[in-house]
């Protein structure tokens, strides 16, 4: 990154004091803030396997200066649709951004001009997009969604707040009692199930409603949040889910699965695989994503991914991280009270609780028990027998699709199912609602000086 390009990426961030005034006037982008930290010896979220290259990915400068920037950005767009929250009412912004996703932003009656500027930034096709890769990648992914997301959606969730930083949002926003972690779990596994149909990221296809959804549900969250100054402190957390912070939920498939081309001694995507990343990069975009945020190469999402993590601040704080842990450990899941569902609740907690003591505290268990969640030995064969049944049916489903006769026919199937499940998940309302957030623990901690560009 040029010294030019880094001050135009900061004049970037900085406009967002001057042309979302309500929200952000009172921010000191200048300040780098507790959470963000770029010194040798500080404790941050990358993981062990990655942690011996942090000092040359920190070495690459323009990279860290692009993550520094975005851990200060929000939405421009969406978060100026949120700040009419005051004038409109946060029902009435909902409906219209509905009608608009439904109908066009043309046939909403006095639509403010933010409402046609959000439609019109998640119209834009970027260069790189290849519609009919989305697609393909998408006919690959509904094999994982029906057969794997319903067993791994709680512990993936989990992801999303085992930092304090990162997970204040969420507590704040009164996440911490097993239903609302329960509708939660249920509005993530919506929107990646759904982005996954046959045309659902098309302009009128509900993959792109979803999305609008969700990063209006996004810049909700940081309005509310900037204005109780008492529940947020800038200087140690920065800007409420920045993006940097969804880099986590809408690129993980693709940073594991570009971890396994490179461990393979590649340095390319199969068709396939380009497929997948696609779907990814372009679910992503549609997010609100910055392109810069979103690499196509597998180094480039290794190292992207790693200087965000690497960069975060290592924090667990047991009254935000842990009760959120715990309410979404609790949280039922089961659409009914059937023997299916019984059985299906039964062996999926199993799996959430492997999943999560091995990803999150590197398999030991008397650390995972020390914050809430136990894993036994019978806890650890059944999962183990779960994924194989899983490993199995995905497999099965894979050689389907290789059959000519067989590949269409299999493909109906993992729609059929993706769509039960999401009735099952019941209606997602993508919505947040100040009257209900509670107050959050408040850090201190000196403000740390941006340095200038160089």
């Amino acid at each position: 990154m040029t010294e030019l390009a880094t001050e135009s990426l900061w004049a970037k961030v900085e406009s967002q004091k001057t042309l979302i005034p309500s929200m952000y006037g009172a921010v000191d982008f200048t300040m780098v803030p507790e959470r963000f930290a770029a010194g040798p010896d500080d404790q941050t979220t990358i993981p062990a396997r990655h942690a011996g290259r942090r000092q040359a990915l920190l070495a690459d400068r323009a990279r860290v200066e692009l993550v520094r920037a975005y851990s200060m950005m929000g939405d421009l767009t969406a978060d100026a649709y949120a700040g009419l929250m005051r004038q409109y009412g946060f029902k009435k912004l909902v409906a219209m951004l509905m009608e608009a996703c439904d109908r066009g932003v043309e046939n909403v009656a006095d639509a403010p001009a933010e409402l046609g500027a959000l439609i019109r930034d998640m119209e834009r096709k970027p260069d790189w997009l290849d519609m009919k890769l989305v697609e393909q990648g998408a006919r690959v992914d509904r094999n994982f969604s029906a057969n794997f997301s319903p067993f791994f959606i709680r512990g993936a969730f989990i992801a999303t707040f085992m930092n304090k930083y990162a997970a204040l949002p969420m507590a704040i926003t009164n996440n911490l009692s097993s239903n609302t972690a329960s509708r939660r779990v249920k509005e993530t596994a919506t929107f990646f199930s759904t982005s996954v149909l046959p045309g659902a990221l098309e302009r009128f296809g509900p993959g792109f409603k979803a999305a609008a959804m969700v990063r209006l549900m996004h810049s909700m969250v940081r309005a509310n949040v900037l204005r109780r100054a008492g529940d947020w402190d800038l200087k140690v957390y920065g800007i409420p889910i920045p993006q940097v912070d969804q880099m986590p939920a809408g690129l993980i498939p693709i940073f594991l699965l570009s971890e396994k081309v490179l461990a393979q001694g590649r340095t390319e995507f199969t068709k396939k695989e380009r497929a997948r990343v696609e779907l990814a990069r372009y679910r992503c975009f549609l997010l609100g994503l910055p392109e810069e945020l979103l690499a196509d190469t597998p180094q480039g999402i290794v190292d992207l991914m790693s200087i965000r993590n690497g960069t975060l601040r290592r924090g667990f704080d047991d009254r935000t991280c842990g009760e959120l842990l715990r309410a979404t450990m609790a949280a039922d899941l089961r659409s009914g009270s059937g023997v299916v569902e019984n059985v299906r609740a039964f062996f999926e907690r199993r799996v959430s609780k492997f999943f999560f003591v091995k990803s999150f505290m590197a398999g030991d268990r008397n650390k995972a028990a020390a914050i809430g969640v136990r894993l036994s030995r019978s806890d650890t064969l059944l999962a183990a027998l779960t994924q194989v049944f899983l490993v199995a049916q995905v497999g099965l489903y894979a050689i389907s699709a290789r059959v000519p006769g067989l590949r269409d026919l299999a493909d109906r199937r993992l729609v059929a199912r993706i769509k039960r499940q999401l009735a099952s998940y019941g209606h997602a309302h993508f919505t947040t609602d100040a009257a209900n957030y509670r107050a959050a623990p408040v850090d201190t901690a000196a403000p740390v000086s941006r340095p200038s560009a160089s």
